[in-house]
């Protein structure tokens, strides 16, 4: 969330409302418009207590899916580290192949997959390096115990690195359907036309500006972060960054320099094939 963007936001928003409530105020009568005080604040707790309710809901959704991104992130990270680990026990060609293969699937999530996913362009499609990643695999006999047993370590990664990777791009697309928001913004728009009727001429002009102000600051205020769970990836503060693929990027250039596998990579250093 860019927060210098979202408390501008905000206090323009604020702006208009106090300005609003101040031009209703000039032609309100003494006392308000309600002649029955308690029976309006009962009206005004009924819209909102349902926009509480309407708002936790999905605040506790958007924040599932924001956790279930970043923990998909995370394992698919993991998972990434683990197999460079397995291809070690195939036979040299296949594991020099799959190695490279793994570092090039790691560059193009960081370099490609995460600004789709910032732009909200990555639609359900396999990771071209993946299908590159099976291909190797399909020519793989293995001869020996330890490669076999590699072999079906192998695919139960996969699994998992395919899995997180669907929970991680799950939350790029948002997952509050447009009727909600259209509810959410109606709800509102309707508090705030009902707080101008509590406009009082006979009260002081900073009392009403703080009673219409302090609502809409924070209507505003809940709906921008709601709209920050619904789209996590970005630059931004809190946004969700590729920190654990690159870590493993990081860890993986260490390992191939240790074990001396300099066999040249299949791709450029953001994940493009050659």
């Amino acid at each position: 969330m860019n927060l210098l963007r979202a408390a501008l936001l905000i206090l323009v928003v604020v702006g208009i409302a106090i300005a609003a409530m101040l031009f209703v105020r000039r032609k309100a009568p003494d006392g308000g418009y309600f002649n029955d005080s308690d029976r309006a604040a009962g009206v005004f707790g009924v819209l909102a207590t349902g926009f509480a309710l309407l708002l936790g809901f999905l605040v506790f959704l958007a924040f599932s899916s924001y956790d279930a991104s970043r923990t998909g992130a995370e394992t698919e990270a993991l998972t990434v580290a683990q197999q460079v680990e397995t291809a070690q026990f195939f036979a040299a060609q296949f594991a020099g192949e799959l190695t490279g293969e793994l570092v090039c699937y790691a560059r193009s999530v960081v370099h490609s997959e995460w600004d789709q996913m910032e732009a909200g362009e990555l639609d359900e499609e396999i990771n071209p390096w993946a299908a590159e990643l099976f291909r190797t695999l399909v020519n793989v006999q293995p001869s020996t115990a330890s490669e076999e047993a590699a072999y079906g370590k192998w695919l139960d990664q996969t699994s998992s690195r395919e899995e997180a990777r669907s929970q991680r791009i799950h939350g790029a697309v948002g997952i509050i359907p447009t009727p909600l928001w259209v509810v959410l913004f109606f709800l509102a728009g309707t508090i705030f036309v009902y707080m101008l009727f509590f406009a009082d001429s006979g009260e002081r002009a900073p009392v009403q500006a703080l009673l219409v102000g302090s609502v809409v600051a924070t209507m505003t205020a809940l709906l921008l972060v709601l709209g920050f769970l619904d789209s996590p990836f970005s630059p931004d503060v809190g946004g969700l960054r590729p920190v654990a693929m690159e870590r493993t990027l990081l860890i993986m250039d260490q390992a191939l320099q240790v074990t001396g596998l300099d066999q040249p990579l299949p791709c450029d250093p953001v994940g493009n094939p050659l």
